[in-house]
C-alpha cells in the first residue's frame, strides 16, 4: 500500500477496489457525526475501520495520514488516470459520509480525532486498553488452546445453523439460546407464527447460502440495530467488535476495563462462539477466530467440520435424472439438502437423493423459491460438473420452476358472492358502486352476479340496503 503522496493510482489498486464493499460500511454512514467522533477516539475502531475499507480508500487516508495541513482537491485530483475518475471520487464520497475526510474551500483533510487515532495504532501510542487488556498467564488454569478455540467456535455456531435448518424438515435439533433465537426472528431470517416453533424463512436459506464470515455480520448487524432498545450504548457496543477483531488469537483478556455494556455483552457473543470463558463470572475471556476476524479481507474462519472448506470446493453431483449425489460428511450440509431433496441413502462420505415433486414442494411451504434452489445447487456443484455447460442441467432447472409455477396457480381470497339481483339495472348499479371501492374480485354479467372482497362487504351491504329502502 503505497503511503507516499507522489504515488500514483494505478490500473492494477482501481481494478481491485470494483469489489462489494463490506455490510457495515453502510451502516456507519446511517451514524451522526457526534456518534462517530466518540467511536473515531478508539485506535483499535479506527484501524479496523481502515481495515474495511477498499484500495483507493485506503490509499488516500494514508497519503493525507501524515499531512498535517490540507492538501487541494486539484493537487489530489491530478493523480488520478481519466478513465478512473468516477472510481476515485466514490471514494471520496464513502470517506466523506463516514465523516474521515473533510472536504472545505477546495481544500482535503482528515478528521483530526480520526487522524490522530489511526496514527496511535499505527506507532503503539494513545491510551492503554483500546486493543485489550491481556492477563497475566495463570500456571494452575492455562488457557484453552487455539485448536481448542476453533471448535469451540465452530459448535456453538453449527448450534445456530443446525437449527435453522432442521426447523424446516421436523427434526429436533439442539436449541440455541434465547437471545439467539429472538435475535433470528427480528431479523427475518426465522418467523414464529400461531406461537408454533420458529420455522426457517425464504430470507434463513438464503442466509445458508453465503460465506460464515458475511453470515456472522448479517446477525451482528441486527444486533447493532436492536442496541438502542435494549439500552446499549451503540458506540460502546461497535468499539467492542472493532476491540476484539484486533486481539491476539490463543491468549486471555481481562474484563476489568470493559463498560458495562460491553460486559452485558459477554453473554450474547459467547452464544454466537465470539469469545470464550471458562464460566460466565469469570473476570478473562479469550476471543475466538470468529471475533479475531471480523474486520479481515480475507477471513479465515474455523473449519474443523469443513463447513467453508468443502463448500467452496462443491460437493454436489446432479444428474439430468433428478439424481443427487452429495460427497460430504458434515451433517450440516446434509440437513441443508434435506430442505429441498428426499434423501435415500447415506455412507460415510456420501449422501445419495433424488430431487422430486413432494420434495421441491415441501421446501417451497417454506418459503423457499426455485431461484433459491437452483442458486444452492449451481455454487456448491463438485468441481467436476463445472466442466459442463450449463452447470445444472436445464430439464431439471425448468421443472423446478414448473413445480414453483403449479403452486401458484390457484389463489384462495375470502369474500362475499352477489346474485339474484332483480333487473339488469339493479346488479349494473350495485356492481359499478363495486368497482369504485376496487373490491371485486371476480364478476359474470350473463348471470347476474359478483364476487367482492371482504373488506368491502359492509359498504356494498349499506349499500343495496339503502337502495331497497329508499325504493
Amino acid at each position: 500500500m503505497p503511503s507516499n503522496p507522489s504515488d500514483s493510482v494505478d490500473d492494477k489498486t482501481l481494478t481491485i477496489i470494483s469489489n462489494k464493499p463490506h455490510a457495515l460500511l453502510p451502516f456507519l454512514q446511517s451514524q451522526s457525526a457526534t456518534s462517530l467522533s466518540r467511536l473515531y477516539q478508539s485506535p483499535s475502531s479506527c484501524l479496523s475501520i481502515f481495515r474495511l475499507l477498499d484500495s483507493v480508500e485506503r490509499q488516500l487516508v494514508m497519503n493525507l495520514l501524515w499531512l498535517e495541513s490540507a492538501i487541494s482537491l486539484n493537487t489530489m485530483g491530478a493523480w488520478v488516470v481519466p478513465d478512473k475518475k468516477k472510481i476515485y471520487d466514490d471514494a471520496l464520497d464513502i470517506l466523506s459520509r463516514l465523516h474521515i475526510l473533510h472536504i472545505h474551500s477546495g481544500k482535503l483533510s482528515l478528521n483530526t480525532t480520526f487522524k490522530t487515532s489511526l496514527r496511535h495504532a499505527i506507532t503503539g501510542g494513545g491510551l492503554t486498553g483500546s486493543f485489550g487488556v491481556p492477563a497475566e498467564k495463570d500456571e494452575k488454569r492455562p488457557p484453552m488452546d487455539i485448536e481448542g478455540l476453533d471448535g469451540y467456535a465452530l459448535e456453538r455456531w453449527e448450534t445456530i445453523l443446525h437449527f435453522m435448518v432442521s426447523s424446516g424438515t421436523g427434526q429436533n435439533p439442539t436449541r440455541p439460546s434465547q437471545g439467539v433465537l429472538y435475535l433470528l426472528q427480528r431479523s427475518g431470517l426465522m418467523s414464529n407464527q400461531h406461537g408454533s416453533l420458529p420455522q426457517i424463512t425464504s430470507a434463513g436459506f438464503q442466509f445458508l447460502l453465503h460465506h460464515p464470515h458475511a453470515q456472522l455480520w448479517d446477525l451482528l448487524l441486527q444486533y447493532l440495530h436492536m442496541a438502542e432498545e435494549r439500552q446499549m450504548d451503540l458506540v460502546e457496543v461497535l468499539t467492542f467488535f472493532f476491540m476484539l477483531s484486533t486481539m491476539e488469537l490463543g491468549r486471555e483478556y481481562l474484563t476489568e476495563n470493559l463498560s458495562q455494556t460491553q460486559k452485558a455483552m459477554l453473554d450474547d457473543l459467547r452464544d454466537y462462539g465470539l469469545i470464550w470463558q471458562r464460566k460466565a463470572s469469570s473476570r478473562r475471556f479469550s476471543p475466538t477466530r470468529l471475533a479475531t476476524t471480523l474486520t479481515s479481507s480475507s477471513p479465515s474462519l474455523p473449519t474443523s467440520t469443513g463447513t467453508a472448506s468443502s463448500s467452496q470446493q462443491g460437493f454436489i453431483v446432479l444428474e439430468t435424472n433428478y439424481r443427487v449425489y452429495a460427497y460430504t460428511d458434515n451433517p450440516l450440509q446434509t440437513a441443508v439438502l434435506n430442505l429441498f431433496v428426499s434423501l435415500k441413502y447415506r455412507f460415510p462420505n456420501l449422501v445419495v437423493g433424488s430431487i422430486t415433486r413432494d420434495s421441491v414442494r415441501r421446501a417451497l411451504n417454506n418459503g423457499i423459491s426455485a431461484e433459491q434452489i437452483i442458486s444452492y445447487l449451481t455454487a456448491h456443484a463438485h468441481p467436476q460438473m463445472r466442466k459442463f455447460n450449463p452447470l445444472i442441467p436445464v430439464t431439471v432447472q425448468d421443472q423446478i420452476r414448473l413445480w414453483e409455477l403449479e403452486k401458484e396457480r390457484l389463489r384462495s381470497q375470502e369474500g362475499y358472492l352477489y346474485t339474484a339481483f332483480a333487473s339488469q339495472a339493479d346488479y349494473e348499479f350495485v356492481l359499478n358502486y363495486a368497482k369504485q371501492l376496487d373490491v371485486v374480485l371476480w364478476e359474470n354479467n350473463p348471470k347476474r352476479c359478483f364476487f367482492g372482497s371482504l373488506e368491502g362487504h359492509s359498504n356494498i351491504r349499506n349499500f343495496i340496503e339503502r337502495r331497497t329502502s329508499g325504493a
